[in-house]
This record gives structure tokens, sequence and C-alpha cells, in this order.
């Protein structure tokens, strides 16, 4: 083989394996997908095509985030404005926001706290035609002191059997209740039901293969390097309960699996978002971790869903650093 033939094998190799490196680039993404401070993701995928992220407000009222492929994100605006913004706990933040599409609207649960406020904080909603907004707040739904659970914070709506629920709590156990016919208000003449223990903040509950599977978190979330959250799971045939582990122990009782734990890339991983699916009908689930290399705020984290079992799993039970993206 002469000289030149040979430059020209060596050339294409070079090239062909570049490509396919750069190929092979485009199909990976790394965490954290945002590095900075998102926490208590939750999103949603909107009629015109973008997946819409709201957090815990970081950024002042309630920062709203959109994606076509869930893993780049552009920052699109706040739910609310300083003239806008919830005032029932008026020195108190807006947290862990949860969106939901009812009827033809869009509809933002979230929590109103200050730190240690445990007895007048609450949870309120907000109204949008929109997922980018704005938002009009339609008030507080409860307080802690007047439904009588302390710390009511970390909303959760889902629809069942043709009812609405709201579920919520933060170490203090977990609640669920039953909504009015527009989810706007707590449905006349109905009480809170205890449905976990005291270990827990956080919830999340996702039906898969005829089990419902009662996502949270346990430990604490706010500490920076020494924050302990982690990310748990137990499972019911019912809505209501009883939630199990898979020794048949109870989450009312502070039994569970453990799903997302630290690792030394990141610590704390938690308050995960809803579960979405993918075009190849694979789930994924968002949630937050505190990045060793750079500590400040708390990131927003992606990671795959496996089932196995019927028992949700993440590979090594630790946050990626690397992973294969989500067909979108």
């Amino acid at each position: 083989m002469g000289l030149k033939v040979k430059l020209i094998c060596v050339f294409l190799f070079g090239f062909i394996y570049s490509f396919s490196q750069t190929i092979s680039n485009l199909e990976k993404y790394t965490n954290p997908v945002v590095d900075y401070s998102l926490p208590d993701p939750s999103l949603i995928l909107a009629d015109d095509g973008y997946y819409y992220l709201y957090a815990t407000e970081n950024i002042r009222n309630l920062p709203i985030h959109r994606s076509r492929d869930l893993v780049v994100w552009e920052f699109v605006g706040t739910a609310f404005t300083e003239q806008t913004r919830p005032n029932f706990e008026p020195q108190g933040n807006i947290w862990a926001p949860d969106i939901n599409r009812i009827g033809n609207k869009y509809v933002l649960y979230y929590s109103m706290s200050e730190w240690g406020g445990e007895w007048t904080c609450g949870i309120g909603c907000a109204v949008s035609d929109r997922p980018d907004g704005p938002f009009k707040d339609n008030g507080m739904m409860f307080r802690s002191n007047g439904i009588k659970v302390q710390n009511s914070i970390d909303p959760f709506y889902i629809e069942d059997d043709g009812h609405k629920y709201l579920f919520w709590g933060s170490f203090r156990g977990v609640y669920a209740i039953e909504l009015s016919e527009d989810g706007l208000t707590v449905k006349k003449g109905a009480n809170p039901i205890q449905i976990a223990g005291t270990a827990y903040e956080g919830t999340y509950i996702h039906k898969h293969e005829g089990y419902y599977y009662m996502f949270a978190s346990i430990g604490s979330c706010c500490e920076g390097l020494k924050s302990t959250y982690t990310t748990v799971v137990g499972r019911s045939k019912q809505l209501l309960g009883p939630y199990m582990d898979k020794n048949g122990k109870g989450m009312l009782d502070n039994h569970h699996e453990i799903l997302i734990h630290k690792n030394e890339y990141f610590v704390g991983p938690g308050h995960n978002s809803e579960i979405i699916m993918d075009k190849a009908g694979n789930d994924w689930i968002f949630y937050h971790a505190v990045n060793v290399k750079n500590p400040e705020g708390r990131v927003l984290m992606l990671d795959k869903i496996i089932w196995k079992n019927d028992w949700p799993e993440v590979k090594g039970q630790s946050p990626s650093l690397e992973s294969e993206r989500p067909e979108v």
C-alpha cells in the first residue's frame, strides 16, 4: 500500500472515530443538568411541546424553566411578581411547588413558610392559562393551625377513580385530603387522613402496574455537604394505603426502601419530581442534590428509573455522573 493511500486511510479512520465520539456525546448527558439551585422540582409536558419545571424560590417569586429534551433547560420567568405573589405568610417564602393540568387550566400548588413556622405555614394554589404564567393566586387552602397538621408544606396533587386529592406533610406525618371538583379548595366535610409516618417529606405518588408507589425524602435537606437527604419509596394496592416496604412493614411506622442515597460526587439527593416517560418507554425522575465539587445550593439532577420485580430502582442507588439521554 502506498504512502498516499495509508495517509488517506489514517485520515478516514480518525474522522470516523471523531464523528462517532461526537454522536456518542450527543446521546449522553451529565449531572447536574442545571448547575445552580433549583430545589424541589415539579414538571409537566405542556401543549406547546415543552417540558416546564418549577422549583422552590431560590430565585425570587418561584422560577419557571423549560426544555425540549429534559436535559437543556432555559429560564423563562417566574410564576409571580412582587405584586402578585401569595401573602398569607408575609415573612414566608414559596416552597415545593406542584404543577398540574386540571381541565383547561394549569394549577400550581405551593407551600408558604418561614423557617421554624411549623404552625403558621400553609398550602395555597394559583391558576394560569399558560404553563409559563402569569399565575393568579387563588389564596390559601389551609394552614397548619387550622387543619391541625403541624408543618403543612410540600403539596402533591393526584386524581384517582374520579376523586381529587392533595397529599402533604413534612416530618410530622404525611396526610391526604379530598379536594373540591375544581381542585382549588378542600372538599366540604373532608378531613385529613394520615398516610405515612414522621420520617418523611416531599411526597409524590406514581401508579405503575397495579401499584401505587409513594416516593418521599428522609433526612436533612439543606445543610450543604452535611445534608443527609435520601430518596425512599414504598408501595400500596390502594391510593390511601397502607404503603409497605419489601418486607411488608408500613410507612406509617417509617419503613421504606432506599431509592437514591449519596455518593462521592453528590450528597443529599431528594425531593423528587413527577416521573416522566420518554418515547422509548423509559421512566425518568428529577430531584435535587448538593454537588460535592461546588456545594453552593441544591442543583437539578436527572436519572432513569428501572423497574425490577415491581419496584423502582436507580442504577447504583445513587446519582449518576453521565448517562444516555432520554428519547423525547
